[in-house]
């Protein structure tokens, strides 16, 4: 795996998580700093722990200055059978793969279900990955997918034409964005979806009649996976942009 360091991009953040950035501090144990008026910025002592701090801002706890960590920017592919949360579940974290400092600080970009495998990015910059995830940003991400039934051409073909125009999904108002069908085998196919409903994937081959019985992420913007599974790796300056 790679440990090159990507150096940190501009930033906007909340006093109370800039504190615990620049120290070792617990988020409450930051809150009660700032609540004391032990934390100035740009010489004004500040108690809301909300207030927004800015790259060019200058922090000082008890005179002191503070620098914040860099932000992190990681892929990881996923494996089968983990969550993607800080904490174990019913299924262990993937957050157990991370051997760095500061996990808890991480958190991950457009989830995966727990069988689901394949790319998720991972962050401790919440601008960042709010970018990714918000739904105007139409960030096109990309599935292989294994089906339980055959596809014949005829059927492979219609199905794209419905997922081109977009389809109704259970419980949805609006049709799903279009997307883009590509086949590579009868019963395995490649979907670019723009948007990141509830299952969306599964629930779109439910309209049209089939069932996904496996499902990898290989892409997410111009990020492509490309590390094995269980591993990661750190995004490169290139990388992280392409999402700013």
């Amino acid at each position: 795996m790679a440990r090159s360091f990507p150096s940190s991009v501009l930033f906007i953040m909340r006093l109370d998580k800039f504190v615990c950035k620049s120290t070792e501090f617990t988020k409450a144990e930051a809150i009660r700093c700032i609540h004391s008026g032990e934390v100035s910025v740009n010489d004004q002592t500040i108690i809301d722990e909300a207030t927004q701090v800015h790259e060019n801002n200058t922090v000082l706890l008890h005179g002191k200055p503070l620098i914040a960590r860099p932000f992190r920017y990681l892929l990881m592919n996923k494996p089968a059978g983990t969550v993607c949360s800080n904490i174990d579940e019913v299924y262990p974290s993937l957050f157990r793969y991370l051997d760095i400092e500061n996990v808890s600080e991480l958190h991950i970009a457009g989830r995966l279900d727990a069988d689901t495998t394949g790319l998720v990015l991972i962050t401790d910059d919440g601008r960042w990955s709010f970018g990714i995830t918000q739904p105007t940003s139409h960030c096109p991400k990309v599935y292989n997918v294994t089906l339980s039934r055959a596809l014949s051409a005829t059927q492979a073909d219609d199905i794209a034409k419905q997922f081109r125009h977009g389809i109704a999904l259970q419980g949805e108002a609006k049709l799903t964005r279009p997307a883009i069908l590509d086949i590579i085998s009868d019963k395995q196919v490649r979907l670019t979806i723009t948007e990141g409903k509830f299952h969306q994937v599964k629930r779109m081959f439910a309209v049209v009649g089939n069932r996904v019985v496996a499902l990898h992420r290989e892409k997410i913007g111009d990020v492509r996976l490309d590390v094995d599974s269980g591993q990661w790796r750190y995004l490169n300056q290139d990388e992280i942009r392409s999402f700013l």
